[in-house]
């Protein structure tokens, strides 16, 4: 399925149509299933302060991290299913977990559903400003030259099985690192702990625009616009077709079908209206309207997609 394909318009349907759920003045909380700093944390920041401005109703973003994501989506689970209480979905989350893990406590395809997407993302390859490796191919030989010695810092399913991928591609030996959050890898990134991590561009952006990182290479439909000289790593491995970061926003699955599809319109307009859209192109977000049903369709695909990464990447499941 294409990157894009997913993003294909949607009509959005009239606000006055459910009155109900607009009028509601009980506070809307986005459970962020990682720690501040992140891809997540920053979209769901720009969204509750959309719908705010929108319906006038109090948003809370309330990060809960910890275990792939699983302690923020269990409690998102069991909330009330009113759309008073949103789940920043990941790829991670809804597409890898159940993949990684023989006994998930949820399945997304039955506890939840998907009423909104921020767009496809872009992955940076990170490495120090000083690292030794000035390209893609200086870092594989080193690889190659000492199996196990270069190590990668992962925080959640999406970065672990990016990375895991890649060295099954490039045929090395990387060593994995974990933490519990984004920024506690970029932290030992910078330091000189671990010597590279695989991001969404929209929680790897700051760290190279200020020039505490940089972008050994990246993973887009094309380059970036941003960043024209960063190569591709599908330019050296074509197999490489992991796709980017997803994010989206995710509600309890008895929560009703006009308050989803009221959700579905809002988080439309919020992601194709600027600022929100012209933040989420320069992170190299591709925002677009998508309907309830393509966001139902594109996850059961990507799902069963991330399954096969895992498997290529010889990943043990916890």
């Amino acid at each position: 399925m294409k990157r894009r394909s997913l993003l294909s318009a949607a009509a959005a349907l009239p606000f006055a149509a459910v009155p109900a759920w607009a009028q509601d003045s009980k506070p809307i909380q986005i459970i962020v299933p990682f720690g501040p700093g992140g891809s997540g944390d920053i979209s769901a920041r720009m969204l509750a302060e959309f719908i705010t401005r929108k319906t006038g109703r109090n948003v809370v973003v309330d990060n809960r991290a910890g275990g792939n994501g699983i302690i923020g989506v269990e409690a998102a689970r069991i909330a009330p299913a009113d759309g008073s209480v949103l789940l920043l979905a990941t790829t991670s989350t809804h597409l890898a977990n159940p993949s990684l893990f023989r006994k998930l406590p949820y399945d997304p395809a039955r506890d939840f559903r998907l009423v909104g997407s921020f767009g496809p993302g872009s992955t940076y390859m990170l490495v120090r400003p000083d690292a030794p490796w000035k390209t893609l191919k200086d870092f594989v030989a080193a690889a190659k030259a000492a199996p196990g010695r270069i190590n990668y810092g992962h925080f959640n399913a999406t970065s672990k099985v990016t990375a895991a991928l890649f060295a099954h591609e490039a045929g090395i030996e990387l060593a994995a690192i974990p933490y519990k959050q984004v920024s506690q890898a970029m932290t030992e990134l910078i330091a000189g702990q671990t010597q590279v991590v695989f991001t969404d561009t929209v929680a790897g952006d700051s760290f190279v625009a200020a020039n505490q990182l940089r972008a050994l290479a990246a993973h887009s439909d094309t380059r970036l616009k941003r960043y024209p000289d960063v190569p591709l790593i599908a330019e050296t491995y074509p197999n490489f077709t992991i796709r980017g970061g997803f994010l989206g926003i995710a509600v309890p699955a008895a929560t009703p079908v006009d308050v989803q599809q009221r959700l579905n319109a809002l988080i439309n307009e919020a992601v194709t209206t600027d600022p929100i859209r012209s933040r989420l192109e320069g992170f190299a977000f591709a925002p677009a309207r998508v309907s309830l049903k393509q966001l139902a369709d594109f996850e059961r695909e990507e799902r069963e997609k991330w399954k096969g990464y895992v498997e290529i990447a010889q990943i043990e499941v916890q």
